[in-house]
């Protein structure tokens, strides 16, 4: 930088404060004091790399519409990122760091400290960010900017710390007296650090810098997440510090921002991808596009833009392939640059991750390697722990992107308990970081993930950042209950406002849930807050429903449906009716009436399989899974029985899916005289693919159990006994009653409630009849999802009405729970610019278990590591007996071991459980720092409160 050229225009005291004022401190800049007009140069370098290699071409062409036109939105992106930090030209942060303090003081500009004092002990959050919002309103004001361009620029830089203040926030606290922002000289060095930055990234003056137009509140959330992402790179440790001005430019920046990107292995994703031709099908999957798969691939093809497409089709149909090559195809039509591949729950996104890998690799080389699994528990996938360990000598680099006088309260993507620990490294590197995760090129994970960038939590832009610029894709969305749903419709709202394609796929909806979400999508998209369109029901099975807005703002449809590729399958339905006990039965009564119904089940099915074969038992809750197991076990013995549920370890219920899906998957050879059954819980009901030739299910909501019933007879090929060549379903879990309405097991009623369980017990068929499915699941979903109170029989109308009141009770109290949560109140959807979005935000944490029970209404998960310690020795063990130490330490060789010993515990145990601790060996460990062990006594059993509890292999975690 030319010092003399600076010297020619600003006064001396100018001048030698921009070769004074620091943006990071000596300690945190590799030992050299690194200069202020440095930092947002090397953001501003960074900003031009992000353009380059990184953002998506929608993103591209979004700015470039706001910035007036083709070519010119980079320019403006580098400047919106580089300006960010603008604010630390102020004492509110000059005064932070001593020596750089004295050194401001000594080149002639001061402030009363006290004042200063005064005013950040009125207000603590008053700092850089809040200071620069100030200042960016008032001098762009002052360089000519319209209002309605100020307005959504200043929060950008206010809440670049990961919040919007509103402007009232941002005035200075009085106490202060002007000695916080500044008062005498300081205003021309703003005005000048200002300009000669704007300068630098290559505009004449501050007004030409001004917007043509004013973006979306989801283009303006976006932007704020790449400038977070642009500081934090700007912000690592790889940017050495630079003292001396005259060694301060763009291009110098330019050199260290090169240098990092390298090193922290930062990509984008497809890039320029080619429209997809009508051989890509069978060169991504295999085989040639079934009828519903080519339905999908035609009407992404005719839509006149992004929009929300809503695939509905039964169990078995290829609807993950179907999405992945919509995708494709939406990806090279509207610019997206990767896609997010959005599950219902973490057992189920560890098999689409490996899925998701083999489709993009078979579009580009490598790309494979940009895939990130994102859910809380990746770290016992063995597949991801494999990719991290072949991320070479780099691995255990740390990122180190931290503004040491930020907020306190700012984890900047590492979690507070993690500051100062090595992050691991992996093929998509800097993404591994807390609230990163969504910034990667292909992402799979839970739908929680799209759901907490819904929440009106710290650095939600983040996760729109990641978001934007993608195809996303969401999986058996059946699955979000009510108070999910608030998320997911909020979610949709914004990324309909964003441009983003949106693939949804479900088994079947309710067509409530059908305009719900595709209203959802395109009110955001309409920047409106309602928006009252009646989305066509296409008629058929399997069905396509896509929506988007045409050129001039109009809801645009597209309605489709075609046949299976599979014939109808005619399913006997049978119920087997088990006595219910009553509210005041005691304990002993209630067990003997669950052994009654096990027998019952037991007998049952030494009956039909008398010739062999393959049973699932699905049953409401892991409790009745496991009694029901003990009863079987006695009847069949060890080899026939299988038991999985959600209380295993996760090594153990990996290895339980992985034998199950071995001995019950596609193309498994069948013994022609063996039996199995697999009892189950929940977890056999999603993207489970087994095929059995009997079922026996617990009652749930109709949706839920035509799921279940698409696990029997699954592939026609296999062989069955003949007295099970007639696919048959017999129902449990409930008490059918002469003259009034039936009564129901408390999981089922625990779980479900029973307005949705009396009307799918009213169409449930009579003695001899059957289903036809598929074709029967979207009529059989309709009239239970309906209104229609003659649906059930006359007996049961009273009851039903009363559950029916009482389920809209509930579904208002949770729908208002989840509105303390949500980004945007309810009547705020058409404000235009994130001034004060996170007034009245979450307390929630940010770590994942805290948003994970803000977005799914529960405690926190309760998890723990299970070892095992005897009262007379003193060392700890992992459940098969390898020793760790006396203080639990462990050793490389021990570690898959002691990573798949997590469970999950009931709710119930959230309390006891938050009293447990690691143990003192596993303090600083990157994998155990943040565990909580259960130490087991020999026997496999511990005390949790009052309770106790014990595992084992066989039956998993139980309350004794």
């Amino acid at each position: 930088m030319d010092v003399r050229e600076l010297s020619a225009r600003y006064e001396p005291v100018v001048v030698r404060a921009l070769e004074t004022l620091w943006g990071k401190s000596r300690e945190r800049a590799g030992g050299s004091t690194h200069l202020l007009l440095a930092h947002l140069l090397d953001t501003a370098a960074v900003a031009e790399l992000l353009w380059d290699g990184f953002l998506a071409r929608s993103t591209r062409s979004a700015l470039d519409a706001v910035a007036g036109g083709a070519g010119r939105g980079r320019r403006l992106f580098v400047w919106l990122c580089g300006v960010h930090d603008c604010g630390k030209a102020t004492p509110v942060h000059q005064r932070l760091w001593p020596e750089g303090a004295e050194a401001v003081r000594r080149a002639g500009l001061t402030w009363v400290e006290a004042d200063a004092a005064a005013g950040v002990k009125k207000q603590k959050r008053w700092r850089h960010d809040w200071a620069g919002g100030l200042m960016a309103r008032e001098l762009l004001a002052e360089a000519g900017w319209a209002a309605e361009q100020l307005d959504w620029v200043w929060p950008l830089v206010a809440g670049h710390h990961g919040a919007f203040p509103s402007l009232k926030d941002v005035r200075e606290p009085r106490p202060a007296k002007g000695q916080l922002r500044g008062r005498g000289a300081w205003r021309q060095v703003q005005h000048a650090v200002l300009e000669v930055f704007t300068r630098e990234v290559g505009f004449e003056t501050v007004d030409e810098v001004q917007p043509a137009a004013v973006p979306s509140r989801a283009l303006q959330l976006q932007l704020s997440g790449l400038v977070v992402m642009a500081d934090w790179i700007a912000s690592d440790q790889r940017f050495e510090g630079v003292d001396d001005l005259r060694l301060v430019s763009l291009d110098a920046s330019r050199g260290r921002a090169v240098s990092a990107w390298k090193a922290l292995g930062l990509q984008g994703g497809w890039g320029a991808l080619e429209m997809p031709g009508p051989e890509a099908f069978q060169d991504r999957f295999g085989y040639a596009p079934r009828p519903s798969q080519a339905m999908v691939v035609e009407v992404v093809r005719r839509m006149g833009g992004p929009g929300i497409v809503v695939l509905e089709a039964p169990m078995g149909e290829g609807k993950t392939e179907a999405a992945q090559a919509g995708a494709e195809i939406l990806a090279a039509r509207f610019g997206a640059d990767g896609v997010f591949m959005g599950m219902p729950t973490q057992a189920t996104s560890d098999p689409m991750f490996t899925r998701t890998r083999q489709w993009v690799e078979g579009i580009g080389e490598q790309l494979d390697s940009r895939v990130v699994l994102l859910h809380g528990k990746r770290a016992f996938n063995r597949e991801w722990r494999a990719l991290l360990e072949d991320a070479g000598e780099h691995a255990d680099e740390a990122f180190c992107g931290v503004d040491e006088f930020g907020l306190e309260d700012d984890p900047y993507g590492i979690e507070p308990e993690a500051r100062g620990t090595l992050e691991r490294q992996a093929p998509a590197e800097w993404f591994l970081g807390a609230k990163r995760g969504l910034l990667a090129p292909f992402v799979v994970g839970t739908v929680d993930q799209l759901l907490y960038a819904a929440t009106r939590t710290r650095h939600v832009m983040l996760r729109m950042a990641g978001l934007a610029g993608k195809v996303v894709v969401l999986d058996e969305v059946h699955a979000c209950d009510v108070y999910m749903s608030q998320f997911l419709r909020e979610a949709l709202r914004w990324l309909g406002q964003a441009g983003v394609p949106v693939i949804v796929l479900s088994a079947t909806l309710a067509p409530v849930q059908r305009q719900a979400l595709v209203e959802a999508y395109l009110a955001g998209a309409a920047s409106r807050e309602e928006l009252g369109v009646e989305v066509p029901a296409p008629l058929g099975y399997p069905r396509v429903t896509a929506a988007w807005l045409s050129a001039f703002g109009e809801p645009q449809f597209d309605a489709a449906a075609t046949g299976s590729w599979r014939t109808d399958l005619g399913v006997e339905v049978s119920v087997v009716p088990e006595a219910v006990p009553g509210a005041r039965c005691s304990r002993e009564e209630r067990q003997r009436l669950q052994g009654e119904a096990d027998a019952r089940v037991g007998e049952l099915l030494v009956s039909e399989l008398a010739d062999g074969g393959t049973a699932l038992v699905i049953r409401n809750s892991v409790a009745r899974a496991q009694s029901l197991f003990e009863e079987l076990r006695g009847r069949f013995g060890d080899d026939e029985v299988r038991l999985l549920h959600a209380r295993f370890t996760a090594t153990r219920r990996a290895d339980l899916t992985e034998e199950c899906l071995r001995l019950l998957g596609p193309r498994t050879p069948r013994s022609r005289s063996g039996r199995l059954i697999l009892v189950a819980t929940q977890l056999a009901e999603q993207s489970f693919d087994v095929d059995v030739d009997l079922l026996v299910t617990d009652l749930a909501p109709v949706d839920l159990l035509l799921q279940r019933v698409g696990r029997l007879h699954r592939h026609e090929d296999t062989w069955r006994p003949d007295r099970l060549r007639v696919p048959r379903v017999f129902v449990t879990g409930f008490e059918p009653r002469e003259g009034r309405e039936p009564a129901f097991a408390f999981a089922g009623e625990k779980v479900y409630g029973r307005h949705l369980l009396l009307r799918t017990a009213a169409v449930l068929p009579g003695a001899g009849e059957t289903w036809s499915v598929p074709g029967d699941v979207p009529g059989l979903v309709e009239e239970v999802y309906g209104a229609d109170a003659s649906l059930l029989p006359e007996a049961w109308q009273e009851a039903g009405e009363a559950a029916r009141e009482e389920q809209e009770r509930q579904d208002r109290t949770r729908a208002e729970n989840a509105r303390q949560f949500l980004l945007t109140p309810h009547g705020e959807h058409e404000r235009w610019t994130l001034a004060g979005l996170h007034y009245g935000g979450s307390t929630a944490g940010s770590d994942e278990s805290s948003l994970q029970a803000a977005v799914r209404d529960g405690d926190e998960s309760a998890e723990v590591v299970l070892v095992v310690r005897d009262r007379d020795d003193a060392v700890f063990r992992t459940l098969a007996g390898r020793t760790l130490s006396v203080n639990g330490d462990v050793a490389p060789d021990v570690l898959d071991e002691v990573l798949g010993s997590v469970v999950r515990l009931p709710s119930k145990f959230t309390g006891s459980v938050a009293e447990l601790k690691p143990l003192p060996g596993w303090h600083g460990h990157p994998w155990l720092r943040r565990s909580r062990a259960l130490v087991l006594d020999t026997t496999g059993r511990a005390r949790l409160g009052d309770i106790t509890v014990s595992y084992d292999d066989e039956f998993g975690f139980r309350q004794v």
